[in-house]
């Protein structure tokens, strides 16, 4: 089968920093179900990994995590997957990835995928629609429902991947106020058409920007980019009792920041409960069946942005390049072999 791997981390201006390879087909064992992948979509954690993690001598890492495509067999201990099932899921960052053809996966990870997308659209749903949900319900102790909370929801780096389906699911599940934080005008635009009360620029002082808004305390913040640059600002602005999550990798961080308001600090990282087999780990099946019904009934919206051809290994090279950059909006979702 065709896949797209490497044997060594390189820059990824490098001849072989991903390559195009061909690969035994995997067989599915246990609660692994085999999936015909039919759309991919890129995330920061694909090229993070590809610039720490090479793979043992002359063999070839494959990564990718987020899919959409058809399971055409299962293993013998699955029950909730059959051949035939459209299916979308964000894989384990302990296996090979979803830039196969044929991809084996756990079915406790896998959803539905939506019946009103295609699977471009769904491709670029599930990896951040996981992180977000388990940030904003799991780690941040959001309440669901449209009840009235007198809080406000700051989330940094809002038109990424992750804040694009963070800002929907605040908006749409509960009653926050959400603010984003996004510097260009069209990603502040970006952020204001999914849901956002308001943007404010983070490449500027932030607590000043906040008390202008004169909205409700900012209780909750969610961040998802350069943590390092824009904690101990934040931790000026939060509310005492606060609660800070985020996902990055910070160079610098120092969590006596948040001591004086006692604001609690949460780390969120969806791969943990397919890394740990957790006892909860079916709980993402839920979520990504939860979002594929919301997605259905017209409540959340695909997060895609733009598409970069077929699957290969120039394609994923532009996607890497431009996630690197740090001036992507939304999700890269690449389609077909």
């Amino acid at each position: 089968m065709k896949a797209v791997g490497y044997q060594k981390s390189l820059p990824i201006e490098a001849a072989d920093a991903l390559v195009d390879i061909e690969i035994a087909k995997p067989e599915p064992k246990g609660r692994d179900v085999r999936v015909v992948v039919k759309a991919v979509s890129a995330n920061p954690v694909d090229y993070k990994v590809r610039k720490r993690a090479a793979p043992p001598e002359g063999e070839y890492k494959i990564l990718g995590f987020d899919a959409a495509g058809v399971v055409d067999a299962v293993g013998p201990d699955v029950s909730l997957f059959k051949p035939g099932d459209e299916v979308f899921y964000a894989g384990s960052i302990l296996r090979q990835g979803t830039n196969s053809e044929f991809h084996l996966v756990d079915e406790r990870i896998v959803g539905a995928k939506p019946k009103s997308l295609s699977y471009a659209q769904a491709a670029a749903l599930p990896l951040t629609s996981i992180t977000a949900w388990e940030l904003l319900f799991d780690r941040l102790g959001a309440v669901p429902g449209k009840s009235l909370d007198a809080r406000t929801l700051l989330i940094t780096g809002g038109a990424g991947g992750v804040g694009s389906i963070l800002i929907q699911l605040a908006r749409r599940l509960t009653g926050l106020t959400v603010v984003a934080t996004a510097t260009r005008p069209e990603s502040q635009k970006w952020c204001l058409d999914l849901g956002a009360h308001a943007v404010i620029d983070h490449s500027k002082a932030m607590k000043e920007q906040i008390e202008r808004l004169k909205l409700p305390p900012v209780g909750l913040v969610a961040s998802l980019t350069f943590t390092e640059q824009h904690y101990k600002g934040i931790a000026e602005l939060i509310a005492p009792q606060g609660k800070f999550g985020l996902i990055d990798d910070p160079s610098e961080f120092n969590v006596a920041a948040f001591k004086g308001k006692a604001v609690s600090v949460h780390w969120e990282s969806m791969f943990t409960r397919s890394s740990f087999q957790t006892s909860d780990m079916i709980a993402q099946h839920h979520l990504l069946d939860d979002v594929a019904d919301l997605i259905d009934k017209g409540v959340l919206r695909t997060t895609l942005d733009q598409t970069f051809g077929t699957i290969n290994a120039a394609n994923l090279k532009r996607a890497h390049a431009l996630l690197e950059s740090g001036k992507s909006r939304g999700k890269i979702v690449l389609e077909g072999w």
